[in-house]
Formats: C-alpha cells, sequence, structure tokens
C-alpha cells in the first residue's frame, strides 16, 4: 500500500508496552550482543524493544521475528502493511474515550471485532489505556484487565506508528506467528539468536505467563534449553533473558560461565514498593 504520509526520521520503539518487555534494560543488554552476525532470531518478540533498537543501528543483517500470540503478529503485519487506516481508528478511539474513558474502555473492552483495522486498534487501545500496560487473557483468551489511571494517554502516537511501519517495511525482515522451536529450526552458525521468553516464577505468586490462551510452563522452559543446547552445537551465538530462579540456574548450568546477572525494576507489578531491587539472568555461550 502506498504511503501518503512524510518520511519519518525518528528511530522506531515499542508501539505497545509489554510485560516483561526490555526498554529499561537496553543499555545493559546491548552490552552483551556481538558486533556482527549474519541474521537474527528473536521468537519471544513481544514489543520488540531489542529488535527495534539493533534494526535502527542499520546492521547488515538479515531479521527474522516472531511470537505465539496471533493478535500481537497481526498487529506488526498490519502497522507495516495498513498504518493509515489504523492511525485513523486509534484516532477515534483517543476521541471517543477523552469523552467518557471509564465507559468508553469498558465497552471496547467486552468487544470482539472480526476486522483487522478494528482488531489490531482493540489492541493497542486497551495496552496504551489499561491497567500498567498489562497484556493479559484469561484461559478462554479473553482480555480481562482493568481500566488504568491516565490522566492523557498517549493512545495513537502517530510519529512512532510511522516509524515502526517504515522500518518493518524492509525485505530483510521476516515476522512470522510460530512457536520458538519453529522459528528457530533454520538458525546457524554465524547468527545470533535472543530469547526473551515468558519469565519462569520465582515464587507461587510471580507467575505470569498469559500472554497468550497456554501458559508457559517449566516444561516449555526445558524445551527452550534443549533448543539452546541445539543451537549452541551448531555454532550460534545466543542471549536468554529469564528469571533468577534455581530452576533455571540448575537446568542452564552447563552454561554457568556465561549467566550475568543484572538489576531490573518491574514495572508491571501492581505494588509500586516491588517494581525495584529484581535481580534477572543473561546467560549466553559465547
Amino acid at each position: 500500500m502506498k504511503q501518503e504520509y512524510r518520511l519519518i526520521s525518528s528511530a522506531p520503539k515499542p508501539f505497545v508496552k509489554w510485560a516483561g518487555g526490555k526498554r529499561q534494560l537496553l543499555p545493559v543488554i546491548t552490552n552483551y550482543i556481538p558486533q556482527k552476525f549474519e541474521r537474527y532470531f528473536e521468537p519471544f518478540l513481544g514489543g520488540g524493544a531489542v529488535f527495534f533498537n539493533l534494526v535502527s543501528q542499520g546492521r547488515d543483517s538479515k531479521w527474522f521475528v516472531s511470537d505465539l500470540n496471533s493478535d500481537l503478529v497481526l498487529a506488526y503485519m498490519t502497522i507495516r502493511d495498513r498504518v493509515k487506516e489504523l492511525v485513523s481508528s486509534l484516532e477515534l478511539h483517543s476521541t471517543n474515550y477523552t469523552k467518557n474513558p471509564s465507559s468508553y474502555y469498558y465497552k471496547v473492552r467486552e468487544s470482539s471485532p472480526k476486522v483487522q483495522i478494528e482488531k489490531v486498534s482493540r489492541l493497542v487501545f486497551l495496552n496504551k489505556t489499561c491497567f500498567n500496560g498489562l497484556y493479559r487473557v484469561n484461559s478462554k483468551g479473553k482480555f480481562n484487565v482493568p481500566l488504568g489511571k491516565y490522566a492523557n494517554p498517549n493512545i495513537v502516537n502517530k510519529e512512532n506508528l510511522l516509524a515502526v511501519s517504515q522500518t518493518l517495511q524492509s525485505k530483510d525482515i521476516s515476522i512470522k506467528c510460530q512457536d520458538f522451536e519453529s522459528a528457530l529450526k533454520n538458525a546457524t552458525s554465524g547468527d545470533f539468536v535472543y530469547l526473551d521468553p515468558p519469565y519462569h516464577p520465582v515464587s507461587e505468586t510471580a507467575n505470569f505467563t498469559s500472554y497468550t490462551e497456554g501458559n508457559f510452563g517449566y516444561q516449555d522452559q526445558q524445551r527452550l534449553y534443549s533448543k539452546f543446547k541445539t543451537l549452541d552445537r551448531k555454532g550460534v551465538k545466543i542471549l536468554l533473558s529469564n528469571s533468577k530462579s534455581d530452576e533455571i540456574i540448575d537446568l542452564f548450568n552447563e552454561f554457568s560461565d556465561g549467566i550475568v546477572e543484572i538489576n531490573a525494576n518491574r514495572f508491571i507489578n501492581s505494588v509500586s514498593q516491588k517494581r525495584t531491587g529484581h535481580t534477572e539472568l543473561l546467560i549466553k555461550n559465547y
């Protein structure tokens, strides 16, 4: 589709706030990313903070990004192909929200549009106005987060949507909805893989894996470890983010020399005092 907007010079940033998002940790994470790689794979894309940061540096690489959340992947594809229509839909949401925030929010939350543009604008609208920007669905796949407390949420953020759209139109970028095993089957020596799965809970109450209808449990962490080892044998460079939990430390014991502890704030926590002082792990094989 031909774009009618002026060229955007700003670097693209995540267009949704995602639980476990890496915007705050970019300065730390980028210190551990290889200077050169043939191809980049990120199968737990989420908000895409690391991907957008790297691709905006003008690196000469092919980019293969994916996520298992079909609504999120549809949003990426819609911004790439139909950003003008999406902006118009979000502007309408913004106008209606301003008139009566609470009533309009819950009306949109209960809706289930079938049209592509309306599906994506609903996702972005709810993400911008819901509590803490938390994307969460219940076992039936229904979005169930309450209204957030915002004086003036930036529902449209047109400039960033245009920057994201222009970036994603590159022929070197592939976006798919798929499981991480499928996404990584062709990764080989010379490639770089960044893994940012739903974190293994560090306590009974910390379990948050409901980005999709099927939770990401310990068996999935074991599958991920198995894939990590397979890629390592192929000569692929891998960087993994996860929680500092005993289970993850034990699971990746073979790569203990590549474990780095980093400090992170948990902006998704409903109790503000619990958003600071957390330690996460970066696990690398290089």
